[in-house]
This record gives C-alpha cells, sequence and structure tokens, in this order.
C-alpha cells in the first residue's frame, strides 16, 4: 500500500476497506473528496494512459503543458467560475490590485493541488503581473478539466489525475523549467518542488528571492533545513497564519470532511464509530463535525496539550491500537506518514473507511504571502522561515468581511492611545492565540 516514496496512506483520500482487496493489492476504490462521485481507481483505456508522449506547446516555447484532455478546458472553465464565487478575498485582490500589477515581472514556479480553487489562486497571481508554472502535489486530487482550462488560459501547468510516481516527478521537473526560465519565487504544499530544486537545480537558488509554503510537512522540512544551516532564501510559513489555521484549517474542514464523506460514501454516520488521528486545527474540525451527527468520536495525539484540549471537548484519546479493531472510520489529521500502518489496516473491520483529510482549500494567504516577498527590499528577509505578518492576516480576515456582511467597528482616539495600538492595526500582538 505505499504509494509514493517514504509515504503511507497520506495521499490517499478515501479507501472503502475490504479484507479481500487489501490481500490481493488491487482494485482498490479511491475516491477525491474536491469532486463529486469521481472514482480515481477506474480502469478505462484514458486512465491508464499518460499524457507524457503528448507533452504540447503553444507558439511561445513558455507555454507548453501536458494535461489529459485539452478539449475539457469549457467544464473546467465553468467549475473555476463556480468556485470564484466561494472565494471572495482573492477576487476583492483582483480588483484592488489589479491595476498595479504588484507581482509584475515575478516567476512563480508552483507546486499545489490542482483544482478549481487552486485554479482561482494561480489565475490571481496572473492577474496581478506574474508568470506561472503549475504542477500537482497529489498523484489523486487533480481534476483533469480544471488543469485543461488553465492550459487554454495560458498557464504552463503539467498535472492529471493518477499520475504514477515517475508521471509526479517528472511533472515538477518540467514545471521548473530550468531548461527555459529562471523562477524567482516557489509556493509549495509539502515541500517536494523545493526539495526537488535543492536537490536537482541547486544554481536556481542564487536569483529565487524567497519560498511560500502552506503545508505542515512542508513546513517542518523547512524548519529542518533552516536548523541545518541549508535554507539559502527566505521562507514564509503560511500554514501558521491564524486565517489558514482557522479559516481552512478548522472551518473549511468542518464542513469538507462531512460533504466528502456523504458524497463518497451515503453512509449514515449516527452511532458510528470514527477514530480521528491528530487534535490540531484540522483534527478539531473533523471531531466537532462528527460528534454533530451523533457519531461516537475517538481521537489519538502525540501532544499532551492537544490530548488535553480533545479529552476537555469530551473526546476520548486512546492509542490507534485500542480501537482501531472497533472503529467504523478512520480519518488521519497529523501531516505526518505511517499514521495508518499495514498492522492497523489487517486489523480493521471489513467496510472500515479510511481517509485522509489533505490540503484543498487555498486562499488568500498565499497570495499576499508572494506579494510580500517579490516586493520586500533587500535584506528584510534573511535565510530563515518566517511567519506571515499579524499586518497581513488581518487585511486577510477584512477582505472576507464583505462576503459577510459584516461591518467593523472603529476604535476612537482615546481608545487606541488606552490601548498603545493603531487605529488601523495589528489589533493583536503576536503572541496572541485566538
Amino acid at each position: 500500500m505505499q504509494l509514493a516514496k517514504g509515504k503511507w496512506l497520506l495521499n490517499i483520500d478515501v479507501i472503502i476497506h475490504t479484507h479481500h482487496l487489501l490481500r490481493t493489492n488491487a482494485n482498490l476504490l479511491f475516491v477525491d473528496f474536491t469532486v463529486p462521485r469521481r472514482v480515481v481507481g477506474s480502469t478505462s483505456s484514458e486512465d491508464e494512459t499518460t499524457p507524457r508522449n503528448k507533452a504540447e506547446k503553444t507558439s511561445e516555447a513558455a507555454l507548453e503543458f501536458c494535461v489529459k484532455n485539452i478539449q475539457q478546458a469549457d467544464f473546467g472553465r465553468r467549475e473555476i467560475c463556480v468556485a470564484e464565487r466561494e472565494m471572495p478575498a482573492l477576487m476583492v485582490l483582483r480588483k484592488k490590485a489589479g491595476g498595479e500589477k504588484p507581482l509584475a515581472g515575478a516567476k512563480v514556479v508552483g507546486c499545489t493541488h490542482v483544482t478549481a480553487q487552486t485554479a482561482v489562486l494561480v489565475e490571481t497571481l496572473s492577474a496581478l503581473g506574474a508568470q506561472c508554472r503549475w504542477a500537482a502535489c497529489n498523484i489523486f486530487s487533480t481534476q483533469n478539466a480544471v488543469a485543461a482550462a488553465l492550459a487554454k488560459g495560458g498557464i504552463s501547468v503539467f498535472a492529471w489525475r493518477g499520475e504514477s510516481e515517475d508521471d509526479f516527478w517528472w511533472c515538477i521537473d518540467r514545471c521548473v523549467g530550468a531548461d527555459i526560465w529562471q523562477p524567482d519565487l516557489i509556493l509549495d504544499d509539502g515541500g517536494d518542488l523545493t526539495h526537488w530544486i535543492y536537490r536537482k537545480y541547486p544554481n536556481l537558488f542564487k536569483k529565487i528571492r524567497g519560498i511560500v509554503e502552506e503545508s505542515v510537512t512542508g513546513v517542518y522540512r523547512l524548519y529542518q533545513l533552516a536548523k541545518a544551516g541549508n535554507l539559502c532564501v527566505p521562507a514564509i510559513n503560511v500554514n501558521d497564519s491564524v486565517i489558514k489555521q482557522k479559516f481552512d484549517n478548522l472551518y473549511c474542514c468542518k464542513e469538507s470532511i462531512l460533504d466528502g464523506l456523504k458524497r463518497t460514501t451515503d453512509v449514515m454516520f449516527g452511532g458510528k464509530r470514527v477514530l480521528v488521528c491528530g487534535y490540531g486545527e484540522v483534527g478539531k474540525g473533523c471531531s466537532a463535525a462528527l460528534k454533530a451527527l451523533g457519531a461516537v468520536v475517538y481521537v489519538t495525539e502525540v501532544d499532551p496539550i492537544c490530548a488535553l484540549q480533545a479529552c476537555m471537548d469530551g473526546f476520548r484519546v486512546v492509542q490507534t491500537g485500542e480501537v482501531v479493531r472497533l472503529v467504523d472510520v478512520v480519518i488521519t489529521c497529523t501531516g505526518n506518514k505511517h499514521v495508518v500502518g499495514r498492522q492497523h489496516l489487517d486489523a480493521m473491520k471489513n467496510g472500515c473507511i479510511v481517509c485522509n483529510m489533505g490540503h484543498a482549500n487555498t486562499e488568500i494567504d498565499l497570495a499576499l504571502a508572494l506579494i510580500e516577498l517579490h516586493n520586500a527590499p533587500e535584506g528584510r528577509y534573511q535565510q530563515d522561515v518566517y511567519l506571515l505578518p499579524k499586518k497581513m492576516d488581518e487585511y486577510v480576515a477584512g477582505l472576507h468581511l464583505p462576503a459577510f456582511g459584516a461591518h467593523l467597528s472603529e476604535l476612537t482616539d482615546e481608545q487606541t492611545k488606552y490601548l498603545g495600538i493603531s487605529k488601523h492595526g495589528p489589533f493583536k500582538p503576536n503572541y496572541y492565540r485566538y
């Protein structure tokens, strides 16, 4: 069941588990949370063929691309248009900053999920002046029609659903495009793109202004590089910004876990026993949502503070081996590897659903972090990992508020003097925990 080098089930979205299928390691049913009722493990001839042999190129070499079927572009464009309605902050940013082109001249190489939501981000970066080349960070989550729409719209994208491991690294290599351009910004989800460049094209870092990383795993890998003294450019840790933690990791996952499970399984969750591995922001959202449906929720944790939070929220904290034979659903929310191993899979009962809460929803933090790195004066950022400034977090939140019809109160001059802050923020110190 090891699908990618060094990774177990972390790239699988949902598995309908039976002992027979696991023993034969064949015909497993994979379903992605981001696309309704699309079976990833399809055996159609289209899914079995790799499009690498028909990599296409427009009149300009910089606009080469490789997708499953460019004829699906019109359908993908409709999916992107729907996603734009659910991502108001990015659309507001396009209107506010589109004329200024704050990313003019920037060359962004990105590796994220290639979905309708990330397509809105990529096209926003393009609207702000950046030239982009993109690959997928997950072999199962790519929406082929969306990838086709991006390619037709002028983005060099290399991604298709169901890539092999060899395809995955080929796509990243073509995305880097070291033979035809020099990227100056990296936007990564998981760290694979960053480490590929470190291993194969280290000279590119001489002109790269910085890295923006949005995942737990990728951020951890960046801190490892920094600790070893091997991080040669500044990096911004978007994953731990307040908006990413609360809006994406907590609130969005609270809804998407139910949406994904319901659409792919049609199972009733009242009374079902669910094991949630990890009680960070994603785990908190998943646990709360399933508890509200009447499920019996167990939690595993390695961090005593998070474990105490789970206990105070009414969940029983266990070790995986204690309940894996009993549960109906297992959800991994850790960002780590080997969370669910072969010994756990063998112990599960028939019909147990195993899923991972991956990174699917990308919002405004990544656009702003790239702008900050692109426009920062020389010397502002050293070769280290930085959190998104509090002022930017507040700006991101403010961009979302109009969609809710919300109106902020304003401090008086006397109040700002009393609190010792600016009327325009930041309103909380960096150590404040929301």
